[in-house]
């Protein structure tokens, strides 16, 4: 053992000199912690993203977020409200195209987006139990919307993910009151991830889960996606086993039941057709992250062009305007695929631990990724 002994300068000065070594330990912690999966160097794909990296770079599309917690109750949830347009969206309705992927979930609104090829209102995402409180707050957003005194039938669009694992998800904390406050709250800009919104409860491959979002430019259009990880498997992490590393995989061979929720937009305009040909790639992009849509998961993606050209007007007797050719979809298939994956980085890159879920460790992935 060996013994040292300081005046009272040279304590001062070490005193100090810890005090700034902390100091600058905390706000690098706190700065890695804000940092997306693009900005600490994991760059997925080769195509070039929006200006926000966000769904809401695509033109008209805004998103809202009400995130409710109170840990004595165990309350751990939230919605998510996602718009395609600033107008009456029952009056102006926007193409849209589905995939279900491993279909064990709750999802409302699927048989009309599926038969008519077009969504009417916002869609919004919650966890199982409340998608019914969502969609009443739906309903009562459109039935209130000047210009629809008359309808008498809303096809509401609700999709979820089960956050029972953090949540205590039969409470139903989510109420209609809370699906108006996101809608109201939709903004285009910066988009908030990790325990926010529906994401607020969410577990992704053992680790604290939540929101994500990212998007690719395809020429003059835009492709954004936004998404609930909620879902297990084999993590990767731009093909590097970083699960298998962390150890994480051990408890994801007996349970990686969970859920995925996508939503995709662009500005470019599609036929419902060929949004139902995009929403199959967005799984592709789940698939490079190690997701396996297990037994009990449900994986689903909702596609839509807010394109004004292609809007499906009411009383109209004839669609409008012309759509990209089937030949014109690849670069739009690749830029879906990169936006799913680098949205589900981001998602555990901005979560925070929750109890027993702990987040990412962003610095010992990163390690393994220089290896």
């Amino acid at each position: 053992m060996f013994c040292y002994s300081f005046n009272s300068r040279q304590t001062s000065k070490l005193l100090t000199l810890f005090v700034c070594i902390l100091l600058l330990f905390i706000f690098s912690s706190q700065v890695l912690a804000k940092q997306r999966a693009r900005e600490l160097g994991i760059i997925v794909g080769y195509m070039e993203p929006g200006k926000n990296n966000a769904i809401t770079d695509v033109p008209g599309v805004k998103v809202g977020q009400v995130t409710l917690i109170n840990n004595t109750r165990r309350m751990h949830t939230g919605v998510t409200a996602i718009l395609p347009h600033d107008g009456n969206i029952y009056q102006e309705k926007v193409p849209a195209g589905f995939f279900q992927a491993n279909g064990y979930g709750k999802m409302m609104g699927i048989s009309q987006i599926v038969e008519l090829g077009e969504i009417e209102t916002p869609i919004l995402l919650t966890n199982t139990l409340n998608v019914a409180e969502s969609a009443q707050g739906i309903i009562d957003w459109t039935l209130n919307l000047s210009g629809n005194e008359q309808v008498g039938s809303v096809n509401a669009v609700v999709g979820e993910t089960n956050d029972g694992r953090i949540n205590d998800i039969r409470q139903r904390f989510v109420s209609p009151k809370h699906a108006l406050e996101a809608i109201a709250a939709a903004k285009s800009g910066k988009v908030e991830e990790g325990n926010v919104g529906a994401g607020t409860g969410t577990v992704a491959f053992g680790y604290k889960g939540g929101m994500g979002t990212s998007s690719r430019k395809v020429g003059e259009y835009t492709v954004g996606v936004i998404l609930q990880a909620n879902y297990g498997g084999d993590l990767q992490i731009l093909g590097v086993p970083i699960g298998r590393q962390l150890k994480s995989i051990e408890a994801q061979k007996t349970g990686p039941d969970g859920s995925v929720m996508i939503v995709v937009a662009t500005d470019a305009p599609m036929s419902d057709r060929n949004l139902s040909r995009l929403a199959k790639r967005a799984i592709l992009g789940i698939g490079k992250t190690g997701g396996i849509m297990s037994n009990g998961s449900g994986d689903y993606v909702i596609t839509i062009s807010t394109a004004e050209s292609v809007r499906r007007k009411a009383g109209a007797k004839a669609e409008q305007g012309e759509v990209l050719a089937n030949r014109q979809m690849t670069p739009f298939f690749n830029a879906v695929i990169e936006a799913t994956e680098e949205a589900v980085y981001n998602a555990l890159f901005a979560a925070e631990s929750v109890g027993k879920y702990k987040s990412l460790p962003k610095q010992t992935v990163l390690s393994l990724m220089k290896k």
